[in-house]
């Protein structure tokens, strides 16, 4: 077996699961039951959990719209901030009443979180209302994991210790109606950013086959999907863990090529790995959105290189000019982390430097959460929460302005954009360039690409007229 082969889990593995899901259907699924499931984190986690319902739903049950009339709960976990941990130990801790008045209900916790050392087994202790806990490593077993829950009425706890990872081909998806899908290409990072802790939960980098990528997009196509967002941890390393597969640029190019798909994203890159290839594609493929996110996540050549980032703010100043000479409509969206161990004041103003400097369309910024398990965490040089509060705020405030000011270039132009969806009369979609716009219109033209003309900005999005 070669290495390839050797990280997908088999067919007959995929088939025996498909049995427990016909067991469970045949058994409980004629009985009208209902899950709720609570997604925490990232693009990957909720994809994730359309895979949960995916085979839930192959089992017979029907999505509630709370955990007050679930059969099953289901919380899909996050890790990356402190904040979501403790959310996810409140949440669970406050079903344990809810638990005694219906003991029936099937509680399970999975995700991220559980892949953390000890994480699983300390929840497991401490909330035996909890039914099953399991991690990101054995999704595709949920159904075997449930079956067992289910018939043996115990507490069960099944969590891969796979630094690797594998890669579940043909497990059932359940994803919202249109427009937008999103499409796993890779799982895992090799990048060990020092305050990350994605590469010990989600394992190694481990590419897709081009082939299942695109027989998946272009399925959605042909189901009325209008645009596919393509996933990975690292996208731009898409292909680097074999040398016989094609490089993200090449898969891009192919996607566009080979499917009816009308628009593709893709998230999240690296700029270490941005090649001049990518830039090149995005400038020439025409089902390619303008709009990248490229995390640079500080201004200061020092804090990127105890973050082990692996580029400097000059490269990645580069990149942009690079990408803005290629797209000129481009917008260029990142993220910026705070308060990192060790960031001065004067680390701070390059950071508010560099953010006017690359002139950004839009950042997610954030104030550093020590990871347990991370190089980060056990740096001496914390920095105190009150610093990190103030920096976030003058951050924002900085992004706020740039943002204002970009927004109004807009106003007279006219836009392609997918409508997404439709509140009291008003619509709202999202341009190539992924900026939000709200007009008005039919609710039938949700789904569909129109022009709208951009008449004045609205916060972070924009106000417009639906050309006829």
């Amino acid at each position: 077996m070669s290495n390839r082969e050797s990280l997908y889990i088999s067919k007959e593995e995929i088939e025996k699961q498909m049995l427990f899901i016909s067991e469970i259907s045949n058994k409980w699924g004629s009985l009208k039951r209902r899950y709720f499931i609570n997604t925490y984190g990232c693009q990957m986690n909720v994809h994730d959990s359309e895979k949960l319902q995916g085979m839930l739903s192959r089992m017979g049950y029907e999505p509630a719209e709370s955990y007050m009339n679930a059969d099953i709960i289901v919380f899909n976990t996050c890790c990356i901030r402190e904040h979501a941990e403790a959310k996810v130990f409140g949440n669970v801790g406050a079903l344990k009443d809810y638990k005694t008045t219906h003991p029936s209900t099937i509680i399970c916790v999975c995700g991220c979180m559980m892949q953390q050392q000890d994480t699983a087994s300390t929840l497991a202790k401490k909330f035996k209302h909890v039914d099953l806990v399991f991690g990101t490593h054995n999704l595709h077993k949920f159904p075997e994991l449930l079956h067992k829950a289910l018939e043996d009425n115990c507490q069960v706890v099944d969590i891969w210790n796979d630094d690797e990872g594998s890669i579940a081909e043909d497990v059932p998806v359940e994803r919202k109606d249109g427009p937008l899908a999103w499409v796993n290409i890779m799982y895992g990072c090799n990048n060990y950013c020092s305050y990350c802790i994605v590469p010990y939960v989600r394992g190694r980098e481990r590419s897709r086959d081009p082939k299942d990528i695109i027989k998946e997009v272009q399925g959605l196509s042909e189901h009325g999907y209008k645009e596919v967002t393509l996933l990975g941890q690292n996208i731009n390393s898409y292909g680097l863990d074999s040398e016989n597969m094609m490089p993200f640029a090449q898969l891009l190019k192919r996607v566009n090529d080979e499917t009816d798909i009308e628009r593709i994203r893709f998230m999240t890159s690296h700029p270490k790995d941005l090649s001049d290839e990518l830039i090149d594609a995005m400038a020439k493929l025409d089902k390619v959105c303008k709009h990248i996110h490229l995390p640079v996540q500080a201004g200061s050549d020092a804090i990127l290189n105890k973050m082990n980032r692996k580029y400097t703010t000059a490269h990645y100043i580069e990149l942009a000019q690079k990408l803005r000479k290629a797209v000129p409509e481009i917008e260029i969206t990142t993220d910026i982390i705070v308060g990192f161990p060790g960031e001065t004041d004067e680390d701070f103003e390059m950071t508010k430097n560099f953010m006017k400097k690359v002139m950004f369309n839009g950042a997610y910024t954030f104030k550093y959460s020590p990871r347990k398990g991370t190089v980060a965490e056990k740096m001496t040089d914390q920095i105190p929460e009150q610093v990190k509060k103030q920096r976030l705020h003058e951050l924002n405030d900085v992004m706020t302005e740039i943002v204002y000011d970009f927004l109004k270039s807009y106003i007279g132009t006219d836009q392609s954009v997918l409508v997404e969806s439709f509140n009291s009369g008003v619509l709202m979609g999202k341009t190539s360039t992924a900026r939000s716009v709200f007009f008005e219109g039919p609710q039938d033209l949700v789904g569909s690409i129109v022009n709208v003309k951009i008449t004045g900005t609205r916060s972070f999005s924009l106000r417009g007229e639906l050309i006829n």
